[in-house]
């Protein structure tokens, strides 16, 4: 038996081996071939799914609803499974490990912290599996994905991706429609593509847009290629154009100003770059005076004597006042949102999902601790573009196509894409928009790796132990989010099985009690069930024969039960509150139901809902009096 030591050293086996060593040593590289042939088809794979990941976010209304996440998810679990076969397959197998894998290691790690010491466990696990989800991507793409030809393949198709989503988006705008696929946005003549939300798509568009104009001036492409890409960034700055996003036209404005800045600073690319500059600062100049959409939308950034902020600056006191609760650690994972009915402004009574500004938001969900982490993330891939920066360029001398480099033109394009992206977040939520943040950590990622042309220190072999804990890691990985993907899965069908019957109807409360088996922390569930049995009990069961003669207050009773398991899962929604003491004044137990309102009062003080359902409860113990100014309050 040869040892893998001489079987690789023995090249010319017919002079150097007998003919014993000649067949170990052709039989071991026929099984080396063999390796080498299914471990390029996994980086193959890895590639297409990740790309399809990329493609199928935006197209699926950014990802937002859970249906879609839940595919990524799963996408994200074979990705991983696909490396760990590599880890094996690939005899040469090396990490590539730059220091910004440190900080979102450490950010998944602090992430998996806050959520097992979260006040809503539901909702911090949701929040955790994105985290994760990006995570593990940001990786795969490291160590999989640095090739050249793989980092152009994503490039261009994103780019001609960020076209067709444009074409879609001047539809919109041109014909006045408020369709996206099948759904209705409700924004009157502003062009939001695949997104409901228009802000959102020009996020999506501004990370590619300099993209797209970095291959087309500073790319080693050939020239049909680089006369599609230069088409297809006019196309997608008409999209940005069209979204009316006034914090998409800031954010893309300073990223075009950063591109086009960096280029005047390269001899080589001085005269395309002015050319474009003009003839897009040019266009611009020429259209926008003709449109009065776009001039309504321009004087309304600054109207009234104040700027027009869409009710932003009201959000953001609240953020910062739910951050200073918990400076360090934060409310906890996704806590946001239900943490802000008891700050809530008279002027917003919608519930706002995001603190729209992405950092506040941040602060206030993850606290000092967190909010460090992501900082440590971006700082050190911008530390690695600055030290590629000299590694990718060409040499000033250089003409003709050798002046040109694509590797150069990725760098300097996605930099300024999430310049633009890391702007916009200052007036927007686009990074918890899941098809936005998993473009912006891709760039990133594919930044990162940009460093093995500056040095080879962050290459790592793949020694036995190193395989080893990665393929726990990796495992460990594809079993939570494949658990996950199932658990969460058989409670949406459940759910929306629930959305199709009679609303509150014994039918509807089977269903949702199939679901909440299913997912037992989840507290909105519980409240919908109170809600179901609440209204039931309030037509004593007449109108349900299939009840069995139940009465109200067995109705009732149950209603007060499901409204008492979601205060236990989530102690700051006071609508349960509500409900628990409505149930008891239909009981005639009204002087047990002053502190079930007097709580949800404290937990949405400013709430129009809850103040006129506290004026309902004064109208039942009768003391209409009392009632009258709830009611002119609310």
């Amino acid at each position: 038996m040869l040892s893998k030591r001489r079987l690789e050293t023995c090249v010319t086996p017919t002079k150097f081996c007998n003919w014993r060593d000649r067949r170990a040593h052709l039989d071991y590289r026929a099984r080396l071939m063999n390796r080498e042939v299914l471990d390029r088809l996994c980086e193959k794979a890895i590639l297409a799914l990740v790309l399809g990941i990329l493609i199928f976010g935006p197209l699926a209304f950014g990802a937002v609803d859970p249906l879609p996440f839940l595919i990524i998810q799963s996408a994200t679990a074979l990705v991983l499974a696909l490396w760990a076969a590599r880890l094996w397959l690939n005899a040469r197998f090396q990490f590539l490990w730059p220091p910004i894998c440190w900080a979102v290691v450490a950010f998944a790690i602090y992430a998996v912290v806050r959520y097992c010491s979260a006040d809503l466990e539901y909702v911090a696990r949701q929040e955790l599996l994105r985290v994760l989800t990006y995570v593990f991507l940001v990786l795969a793409v490291l160590n999989n994905l640095h090739r050249k030809e793989s980092v152009q393949i994503i490039s261009f198709s994103l780019v001609f991706l960020a076209m067709a989503i444009s074409f879609y988006a001047l539809y919109q705008f041109l014909t006045n429609s408020q369709r996206v696929w099948n759904v209705i946005n409700g924004y009157v003549h502003r062009g939001s593509g695949t997104y409901i939300c228009p802000n959102h798509l020009a996020g999506f568009l501004e990370m590619i847009l300099p993209v797209g104009l970095a291959y087309t001036l500073a790319g080693r492409v050939s020239p049909v290629m680089r006369i599609l890409l230069g088409y297809a960034s006019l196309v997608i700055l008409a999209g940005i154009a069209v979204t009316m996003s006034r914090g998409g036209w800031v954010s893309t404005s300073l990223a075009l100003l950063f591109l086009f800045g960096v280029l005047a600073t390269q001899r080589a690319h001085r005269i395309p770059a002015a050319v474009a500059l003009v003839l897009i600062v040019g266009g611009c100049l020429v259209l926008i005076p003709k449109s009065r959409f776009f001039e309504r939308r321009t004087q309304g950034l600054y109207a009234g004597g104040k700027i027009d902020d869409d009710k932003r600056f009201d959000l953001w006191a609240p953020a910062v006042k739910l951050w200073q609760e918990n400076l360090w650690w934060g409310l906890g994972p996704g806590h946001f949102d239900y943490r802000f009915r008891e700050v809530r402004p008279e002027s917003v009574q919608l519930q706002p999902d995001r603190a729209h500004n992405d950092f506040l938001n941040t602060l206030a969900d993850w606290g000092i601790a967190g909010a460090a982490l992501v900082g440590a993330s971006l700082m050190l891939a911008g530390i690695g573009v600055i030290r590629t920066w000299n590694h990718v360029r060409r040499a000033p001398n250089d003409l003709g196509e050798n002046k040109r480099s694509n590797k150069f033109a990725f760098l300097l394009g996605a930099s300024a894409g999430l310049v633009a992206i890391l702007v916009h977040s200052m007036v927007d939520f686009n990074m918890h928009i899941p098809a936005n943040a998993i473009l912006a950590t891709t760039w990133m990622a594919l930044l990162s790796s940009h460093l093995r042309f500056a040095t080879e220190r962050w290459w790592s072999g793949a020694t036995v132990w190193k395989q080893v804990t990665a393929s726990l890691v990796l495992a460990a990985g594809v079993v939570y989010l494949g658990q996950q993907t199932w658990r969460h899965g058989s409670e949406l069908v459940w759910l929306q099985r629930a959305a199709k019957t009679p609303a509150n109807s014994p039918q509807q409360a089977q269903l949702l009690m199939q679901a909440f088996r299913v997912e037992p922390r989840n507290f909105e569930t519980a409240y919908h069930l109170g809600e179901a049995f609440r209204r039931q009990c309030q037509t004593g069961g007449q109108e349900y024969p299939e009840l069995q003669g139940e009465n109200y207050i067995s109705l009732a009773q149950k209603a007060m039960s499901w409204y008492d398991r979601a205060i236990k899962l989530n102690r700051w929604d006071g609508y349960s509150y509500l409900g628990y003491g409505w149930c008891l004044d239909w009981l005639d137990k009204k002087t047990e139901s002053p502190p079930y309102f007097a709580r949800a009062e404290e937990l949405d003080p400013n709430g129009y809902f809850t103040i006129a359902n506290i004026g309902v409860h004064y109208v039942e113990t009768g003391d209409l009096a009392a009632a009258k100014p709830w009611f002119e309050r609310s």
